[in-house]
């Protein structure tokens, strides 16, 4: 009878073998062919754009740090984190991170939102000293941020080197990275420029001492970015509390 006729698989072993091979090559065929036809599995997402050369030195600064290891930066479809964190995370807004700073340790609370919630002051002094904004933090100081010096020119590197990996870095901002570092941070620089190659960058003496670049200046730019790239002001409340 036909149904007798998988006792073929069941006495031997090589039969059950080839079969399982069989079956899995096909199944991962169906899966992965679909994919050499697309450019990008990633939904893009209007305002996303890549780091300005400041934020993109802020973002090594907190990889340096292994800031990675207290603070996620990814919201999960949640009710009560989408509550207290803001709009869900998406997965554009990570596309030109390398690597993704998602996470899933929260020692400290999840940072994906927290560009514009804090003054550049407030982050400051944060950073400077922790428990004196935050008494109950057990954050460790990052005072020397303010007394390390940023190499703008040797910067445009980094630019070139994320570009090679997918990174849109147009040759005008591998060109002008040097300028943008420098403005962005200058309390009376080009910000206008700055602000047309990367809208939305938070421009300004950013670490409170003016006439200086430094990793808290870069660190600070970054902080303040997270989060305020997508316009979500337009999201229905009401499709949030069903996840």
């Amino acid at each position: 009878m036909a149904w007798k006729k998988h006792e073929v698989f069941e006495t031997r072993t090589v039969a059950l073998t080839t079969g399982i091979l069989v079956v899995v090559a096909i199944g991962g065929i169906v899966e992965i062919a679909p994919l050499f036809s697309i450019e990008n599995t990633i939904e893009r997402v209007e305002g996303v754009r890549p780091y300005s050369p400041l934020e993109l030195a802020g973002r090594d600064v907190y990889v340096r740090e292994g800031c990675y290891v207290c603070h996620s930066q990814q919201i999960r479809t949640f009710r009560d984190e989408v509550e207290r964190y803001g709009h869900f995370s998406l997965a554009a807004e990570s596309m030109y991170d390398h690597p993704f700073q998602w996470g899933s340790k929260r020692t400290g609370p999840d940072l994906a939102r927290v560009g514009g919630k804090y003054s550049n002051e407030w982050h400051v002094a944060h950073l400077v000293d922790p428990r004196s904004v935050v008494p109950e933090s057990i954050m460790p100081p990052y005072a020397f941020l303010l007394d390390n010096d940023l190499d703008a020119v040797a910067y445009r590197a980094n630019l070139e080197t994320n570009r090679t990996v997918g990174v849109p870095y147009t040759d005008e901002m591998i060109e002008q990275a040097a300028f943008d570092m420098r403005q962005q941070a200058a309390p009376e620089g080009d910000w206008a420029a700055v602000q047309e190659r990367y809208p939305k960058a938070v421009v300004g003496d950013l670490d409170g001492q003016p006439g200086r670049l430094t990793e808290m200046d870069a660190l600070v730019a970054y902080l303040q970015i997270l989060g305020r790239m997508v316009d979500f002001t337009e999201v229905d409340p009401e499709a949030l509390r069903q996840h």
